[in-house]
């Protein structure tokens, strides 16, 4: 697939982008712009893009937002996707706005700030953090993000600190045809533990493309709950990837909720140290023509990691799904244990869904499974149901619900929880359904 039309394009960009007057950065930039060049944007003709076609992407050419262009934003609508008690870092259109985020009362110890202000104030620590999770990564989406990020959040957590509150990285949108390209760096040091949560949010009825790779190193025995919410316009297209080192020991809770954009790809992928533990949660939602792709990868790399994996999800209308969950357990990761679970409900005859889990054991002394189920509401529960006096769409909706929310309900953070059932409320017909039911 051609790049030619955004390479034009963000050339000009180079003296403008963050961290343009570092040597080591401008190397990296230009060793993926030209990988960019080479290979554009994935094909369906690649193994891991084959149900997932972008080809939308060059016939429309996002333009780069600029900081200094000043941006309207609904600043009541902007604090309705602030959850409560938090601590929030806000970036628009692709840059870091420290006039919308509230860091107040934050430890001096740790760093939240945006990249470009980080390339200035800690290179060294961006360098060192910089591509460390993507070393086994590589497609167009990636080097696009690389050679062009525009700004990012970046939180560094050191030794023993422990968060009091999480932290809310909101992604917003305001800009019609325009591009938010985001590279954000997580790092928690050796026994560090903290709650973050990635909102992805655009103003309605206009069409954007969101490019963010999330990268996030743990140390020995730190722990993070990673929260990702995609709640985009319904015209967006969002490439959302997530990538995870683990150092032995370590814990990592993740929760991926998809619920918005009219094309979505997301990926998380995570690689386990020895007596590292990972559980990854997902719920995505779609109807009308909506595509979501997720696709995890799972590398056991070292003896004794533990990992779980559970992915729901709920499709109407002509929307199309896609699960591709793979883990692999690798020759030295002796005693692994490691379970993956899937499972879709089809509202509609015209709705699809593309299952593909699998399993990779290359060690002799394992416990790993994985399982995929795809159905349709059950005609039996609906009649139960409407036997006892509740009217057929009603079953229908309350059965969708309870699959839907049993997901919904493994968040422990309260604000969270309340504002995905309020998602969930809003996506499918709510006829007979109370918000206090949930």
């Amino acid at each position: 697939m051609s790049a030619t039309s955004y390479i034009e394009r963000y050339q000009s960009l180079a003296d403008k982008l963050p961290g343009h007057n570092l040597p080591w950065l401008n190397a990296v930039r230009q060793l993926a712009s030209g990988s960019f060049e080479a290979t554009g944007f994935p094909s369906p003709r690649e193994e891991e893009w084959k149900y997932t076609n972008v080809t939308a992407l060059e016939k429309k050419l996002f333009a780069p937002s600029s900081i200094s262009t000043p941006s309207t934003i609904d600043k009541k609508w902007l604090e309705t996707h602030k959850l409560a008690d938090t601590w929030s870092l806000v970036l628009v259109d692709g840059y870091f706005n420290p006039e919308l985020s509230d860091l107040v009362g934050l430890t001096e110890k740790v760093i939240v700030t945006g990249i470009a202000e980080a390339l200035q104030s800690y290179p060294d620590r961006v360098k060192a953090l910089l591509g460390t999770t993507l070393e086994k990564e590589s497609h167009g989406f990636l080097a696009f993000n690389t050679a062009y990020f525009s700004d990012g959040a970046f939180i560094d957590i050191p030794d023993g600190i422990i968060l009091a509150k999480p932290i809310q990285i909101l992604y917003v949108s305001t800009r019609n045809e325009a591009l938010s390209n985001t590279r954000s760096l997580i790092s928690l040091s050796s026994n560090a533990n903290g709650k973050i949560i990635e909102t992805f949010i655009g103003q309605p009825n206009i069409s954007y493309l969101t490019a963010a790779v999330t990268e996030i190193q743990l140390g020995e025995n730190a722990g993070l709950d990673h929260y990702k919410l995609q709640v985009e316009s319904d015209k967006a297209y969002h490439f959302g990837g997530v990538y995870v080192k683990q150092e032995k020991t370590s814990r990592f809770n993740q929760h991926n909720l998809s619920f918005g954009g009219l094309l979505a790809r997301n990926e998380i992928h995570v690689e386990l140290a020895k007596a590292a533990e990972c559980e990854m949660n997902g719920l995505f939602l779609a109807k009308n023509r909506q595509h979501v792709d997720n696709h995890t990868l799972i590398h056991h790399v070292e003896p004794h990691g533990i990992s779980r994996e559970t992915y729901r999800g709920v499709l109407a209308d002509r929307a199309r799904g896609v699960f591709q969950g793979r883990i692999v357990v690798h020759p030295q990761a002796q005693k692994t244990s490691a379970e993956m679970n899937n499972r879709n409900l089809l509202l509609s005859e015209d709705a699809e869904i593309d299952a593909k889990p699998q399993l990779e054991i290359l060690a002799d002394d394992v416990k790993c499974s994985h399982g995929v189920a795809v159905g349709q509401l059950d005609s039996e529960s609906i009649f139960y149901l409407v036997s006892r006096g509740v009217d057929r769409e009603t079953a229908r909706n309350m059965l969708t619900f309870a699959f839907a929310n049993e997901m919904v309900e493994k968040i422990v953070l309260e604000s969270l929880r309340g504002r995905v059932q309020e998602h969930l409320l809003n996506l499918f017909p709510q006829t007979g359904i109370r918000r206090d039911w949930l």
